[in-house]
């Protein structure tokens, strides 16, 4: 596999599904609701903003912890 150079302040679907305690399916089930939004890549290795995800960690917390 191609070694891929992302822009600083973007995480790879693998990074970001870590982050937000899900699979990649799981991703792939926040991104189609609208809940994140993809901001680069390529269709097969996306990148997400890391203050998106950061934003949507923050509130999963918040609505775990209610």
């Amino acid at each position: 596999m191609e070694q891929q150079h992302i822009r600083p302040g973007h995480l790879t679907a693998h990074q970001t599904a870590r982050l937000l305690g899900v699979g990649l399916t799981g991703l792939r089930s926040i991104v189609h609701r609208g809940q994140l939004t993809r901001s680069g890549g390529t269709e097969r290795q996306p990148w997400y903003a890391a203050a998106d995800v950061a934003a949507l960690a923050a509130k999963r917390a918040a609505r775990d912890a209610a």
